[in-house]
């Protein structure tokens, strides 16, 4: 499966799998023009990273990642706003591959830190985000960070 990295001209893709994302959950949601608008300028920043599963005439998933500069080390803090794949791709490796090209790149900038929020109730994408080495528990600590 292609993975790429988004680019200012995959805006309208990109709008659309974040629309398509929240209605199939339900959110209130901005219609997907709205969103592509938005991407258009997002994608031309540097601390904005998305990278899509499939091939821009078939997108199959997404993951929408911002940087900050933070005092605790040099590189950037990663944020990870957003992670889809489309239902019919999913539990066939899409999302770990789509978290693992973001992290070769966040290597690549000496990025030491993702945040990730998920909803305490969400067993499943946790337990996706734990399979994948990521923790909310501090090494040396025996309570959970609530990010």
């Amino acid at each position: 499966m292609e993975i790429f990295r988004a680019e200012a001209s995959h805006a309208a893709l990109i709008g659309q799998l974040l629309w398509d994302f929240n209605s199939e959950f339900g959110s209130t949601t901005t219609p997907a023009s709205d969103f592509a608008a938005r991407f258009e300028t997002l994608l031309e920043r540097e601390d904005v990273l998305v990278y899509v599963s499939g091939t821009p005439d078939s997108p199959t998933g997404f993951a929408y990642f911002t940087l900050r500069p933070t005092p605790y080390f040099d590189g950037p803090l990663a944020q990870l706003e957003e992670l889809y794949v489309v239902p019919e791709f999913r539990n066939h490796g899409l999302g770990t591959l789509l978290v693992g090209m973001a992290q070769e790149d966040l290597m690549d900038l000496d990025c030491r830190e993702i945040h990730i929020n998920v909803d305490e109730i969400d067993t499943d994408t946790r337990r996706f985000y734990e399979g994948l080495g990521f923790s909310n528990i501090q090494p040396g600590e025996d309570y959970r960070m609530l990010c």
